[in-house]
């Protein structure tokens, strides 16, 4: 067995169960780890509560008998991630934060840390798998993150470790529970983590102010107002307002379009074939593993719970036009289409355009 005592591991605790049991499969392995809590939003008690996942790492730590501490990435996190996203929505664009959080925060400023703290990995408790520079799905398909991973680049993911990629949540709950451990029932985190269980609305509100304007069908009928057309988001139904139309059929209404310059909304009925695009082009490409070819097979998903769907990937100079065997759903501008060879993740990058 390899001397994993004399190699040093930063572990990124985030107060969860599933970084509490990647810290603990490295301690079982034998590597020297270090549990660090990052701490990448000002806690003003509405949204991610820090102070209490915080509490829960120094539990976890405490039971595993592991060092820990924080470190601060709060004004990274605003210069590289935060604008970012505010830029996307005042475009009228619907962006990914968490993606880039991953390339720009966890695997570079805090990856830079734990190499200063002489480190030789960055272990976190995300559900994804490494063989070399590759990443491959996690085990448990259901939990399975590399959507997430894709921007990483082939030197982030050979410095990355993933304990329990080859675990399935059940197993890292029943762990958990068999230590001991404080967290082996908490809820798992979702969404963004700077906005929490707050409203999604009033959240963006106060970076970007309200515009009303007309929510209106293609064909020029004006259903209703809206507070902004950056709120919302292509495919949405809830939150429109406008229920019943004199004249329309009863079917729920969805976001069809954005016109950012007009500040119209555009919605339709039912299932409108208007919603469904054969193909995408993405810009910003990154490929963890070299494409086959300039163009190639592959199967693709344009949101993180949809199951992988066939596609075309033509590179040219500016990005990628990815073509899809089944016309697909509400996809948006801003997301990531992310690319998968088999059980790989090679890469993705950002949606630009859609077409019909």
């Amino acid at each position: 067995m390899r001397e994993n005592k004399k190699i040093r591991v930063v572990c990124g605790m985030s107060g969860g169960v599933d970084s509490a049991i990647a810290a603990h499969i490295l301690k079982q392995q034998g590597y020297d780890v270090l549990g660090v809590f990052m701490k990448n939003w000002q806690d003003d008690g509405e949204g991610c509560n820090a102070a209490q996942d915080y509490e829960d790492v120094k539990s976890v730590c405490l039971a595993l008998d592991i060092p820990y501490y924080t470190v601060n990435f709060e004004q990274e996190y605003y210069d590289r991630v935060f604008r970012y996203f505010l830029d996307e929505y005042s475009r009228g664009r619907t962006p990914n934060p968490d993606v880039l959080c991953n390339s720009e925060i966890k695997f570079a400023a805090f990856l830079e840390h734990a190499q200063k703290l002489g480190a030789e990995k960055l272990a976190t408790g995300h559900y994804a798998r490494t063989y070399g520079r590759r990443l491959l799905r996690a085990v448990d398909t259901s939990k399975d993150q590399t959507y997430f991973l894709c921007m990483l680049s082939p030197k982030q993911v050979g410095s990355a470790l993933f304990p329990i990629g080859g675990m399935l949540k059940s197993e890292v709950r029943a762990e958990a529970a068999r230590l001991g451990l404080r967290v082996a029932n908490k809820k798992d985190s979702t969404g963004i983590c700077f906005i929490g269980e707050r409203k999604f609305r009033e959240f963006l509100s106060n970076f970007l102010p309200a515009r009303p304007g007309d929510i209106m069908t293609p064909d020029g009928r004006v259903g209703g107002r809206h507070q902004g057309v950056m709120y919302y988001t292509l495919g949405q139904r809830r939150g429109l307002g406008i229920g019943g139309q004199p004249g329309a059929a009863e079917a729920r209404w969805f976001v069809v379009d954005k016109d950012v310059q007009k500040n119209i909304l555009y919605v339709e009925q039912g299932e409108p074939d208007s919603l469904y695009s054969r193909a995408l082009f993405a810009t910003g490409l990154n490929f963890i593993t070299p494409p086959p070819g300039p163009s190639f097979e592959c199967t693709a998903k344009v949101r993180y719970r949809q199951p992988d769907q066939k596609a075309r990937v033509t590179l040219v100079e500016e990005g990628a036009r990815v073509e899809f065997e089944e016309r697909q759903r509400a996809i948006t501008p801003g997301q990531y289409v992310v690319l998968y060879i088999g059980e790989e993740c090679i890469g993705g990058g950002v949606i630009d355009k859609v077409y019909r």
